[in-house]
């Protein structure tokens, strides 16, 4: 599958599914700026059926390296990102896996009959990022049990293999040329900013500043009924150049860690 063909599957699933990502892109437009994509993030479970391995091997295909890893002690996750060897304008890709024998048994068995649930065809399919929760119909207790320890583990319960988040490139935005004016745009049009740890993850000592709107809230079908939980969301960052002139182009991992509560359940 070519590379573009990709990116756009991702899109269209990540905006139907979650239409306040859709408005915040056609905002950005309304406003004649050019929406570029930072980076594309994904979740999975560690496990060697459908660890960070198997998600990048779409992209490894397509010609992407690894170019960096970050351990996320509190949330008990790993990561790696990913960069196009040659074409520097292709988003940069951001895969974490939540590591199970960190947690309770509890979570290990939901974890470990939600892999064993999926259809063997897809799990060895390439495409195993666009398939969603390949694991049936959600519990909605199960759900909550499951926040309880691991927000990161509910959610991927839920929605399974998909983009979580497209990300803003501010540094081709000209209006809104600062994450600061971003988020004072986003709150104007009624957004809620993921303010855990502050509105600004980082800063531009550290080469990289980063916010987030909340996940808009999407209705699930769940064994239990229909419940609204946290769906996908939108970031927005700012690279800021190192001494040899090129900008940054990783990660932080302290800040990473308070994006990844962009998809905490909260109420309206």
């Amino acid at each position: 599958m070519e590379l573009q063909e990709i990116f756009n599957r991702l899109w269209k699933d990540y905006t139907t599914q979650n239409p306040s990502t859709r408005k915040v892109h056609d905002l950005f437009l309304e406003e004649g700026e050019n929406v570029v994509n930072d980076h594309i993030a994904f979740r999975t479970f560690g496990h060697p059926s459908v660890g960070i391995d198997k998600l990048a091997g779409i992209f490894l295909q397509n010609h992407y390296i690894l170019k960096g890893e970050y351990r996320f002690e509190q949330k008990k996750l790993f990561a790696r990102h990913y960069e196009h060897e040659t074409d520097k304008t292709a988003p940069r890709v951001f895969i974490s896996e939540l590591l199970p024998g960190e947690f309770s048994g509890y979570l290990q068995q939901v974890v470990g009959d939600w892999i064993a649930a999926i259809p063997a065809q897809d799990l060895q399919s390439d495409e195993l990022i666009f398939r969603g929760n390949l694991s049936g119909m959600p519990s909605y207790d199960i759900y909550e049990k499951l926040r309880h320890e691991s927000e990161y583990a509910a959610w991927l319960y839920v929605h399974g293999f998909r983009a979580n988040h497209f990300t803003v490139s501010v540094n081709h935005l000209t209006k809104f040329n600062s994450v600061q004016k971003v988020n004072g745009f986003l709150k104007s049009k009624g957004f809620l900013l993921n303010d855990g740890g502050g509105e600004i993850q980082g800063t531009p000592a550290e080469l990289l500043e980063q916010s987030s709107i909340k996940a808009g809230m999407v209705a699930i079908h769940f064994k239990e009924g229909a419940f609204e939980v946290p769906g996908c969301y939108y970031e927005f960052a700012r690279r800021y150049p190192e001494p040899d002139g090129i900008l940054y182009s990783g990660f932080i991992a302290k800040s990473a860690d308070k994006i990844f509560e962009s998809t905490n359940f909260y109420k309206k």
